[in-house]
């Protein structure tokens, strides 16, 4: 048994707006382990961001809200702590480290590279300004940006996407942080900066031992470096395990619709993707049975008569899944 560095149990999370709540996290459980990649994969809107920007109480509130769970980080459930504490604050940054979308605005257009990785390492580390800008450059250094003495003068719009998006990592790992989200990480990057970008994130975790958790709506991104898989759907996981199980025998229809619609390299020319019907449902007054069955290729009297799936193992594997059907046997 692996030891675990972050734990979630049971997180809801809810929006008050003026047409309702909207329950973005409703009831989502996972774990990572020291050293490991996981991937939480789902269509936009389905509550993977809001999920990991509730670890770290990073909601804002309102319309936003936390309303239940546990989230297990080096032995403390740090959702007991108040939002603005010194003991959250502490942990944002140094423990748990968040690299954002949109590499082109989540840096500061109005200060320098140096000035803006500076202040992360003085707000975590005890150090100097000479010895927080040494620390910069060698962070610059880690992520393979070329003269970074010169990069730590420049200003976010002098760089490329790919470059802004080695600033937003090397942000997040100048204070050794042991557990980074990678928040759609290669979002507005061309494919082969995707593949340096992921490339790097995984040189990251093998040299210093942090655990990284990737956020995206891309399976065919993380199939290479994720160790696990979790399919999040309309504010909750309906499939986890290996991604080895998740790629070769995927037991939940929407599973399998994200697989179908991603290219592959050993089909034939002419062949096609095959979308997912229709769209993610609102998440304000959701049906008490399967969300995702009106966009079910599967959909039974079953699943229109029977309450929400449980989230059941799949018999003799690490692998679980919240639906009705056994899939095991249907033709991909």
């Amino acid at each position: 048994m692996r030891e675990k560095i972050l734990e979630v149990k049971n997180l809801k999370t809810s929006f008050f707006t003026v047409s309702g709540e909207v329950k973005a996290v409703d009831g989502v459980s996972f774990h990572l382990n020291k050293g490991e990649i996981i991937a939480v994969v789902g269509e936009s809107g389905c509550g993977k961001s809001v999920t990991q920007m509730s670890m770290v109480q990073l909601i804002q509130s309102p319309p936003g809200k936390i309303m239940d769970g546990e989230v297990w980080f080096d032995g403390r459930d740090i959702l007991k702590y108040k939002a603005k504490s010194k003991e959250l604050q502490a942990i944002r940054g140094a423990g748990i480290a968040f690299i954002f979308q949109e590499p082109m605005t989540a840096l500061n257009p109005v200060y320098t590279v140096g000035s803006q990785l500076t202040e992360v390492i003085r707000k975590h580390k005890k150090v100097s300004k000479r010895e927080a800008w040494a620390l910069g450059v060698q962070a610059l250094k880690d992520v393979q940006i070329p003269d970074p003495e010169n990069r730590m003068n420049n200003y976010p719009f002098e760089l490329s996407g790919g470059m802004r998006q080695r600033i937003c990592i090397a942000i997040a790992v100048a204070c050794d942080s042991k557990v980074i989200v990678a928040d759609e990480p290669t979002t507005a990057l061309d494919v082969t900066i995707q593949a340096q970008v992921m490339e790097l994130l995984q040189k990251i975790v093998d040299e210093k031992g942090t655990s990284l958790i990737v956020v995206t709506h891309n399976l065919g991104l993380v199939t290479r470096h994720a160790e696990r898989i979790y399919v999040m759907y309309a504010g909750k996981i309906i499939e986890s395990g290996t991604t080895e199980e998740i790629i070769t025998k995927p037991q939940h229809p929407y599973t399998m619709g994200l697989l179908k619609s991603v290219p592959k390299l050993d089909e034939k020319d002419d062949a096609q993707l095959i979308p997912i019907d229709g769209a993610p449902p609102s998440l304000i007054n959701l049906p008490n049975t399967c969300a995702f069955m009106p966009r079910c290729p599967y959909a039974c009297e079953k699943c229109k008569n029977s309450p929400y799936p449980a989230y059941r193992q799949v018999p003799g594997h690490e692998h679980y899944v919240a639906c009705h059907l056994d899939l095991s046997e249907v033709e991909r």
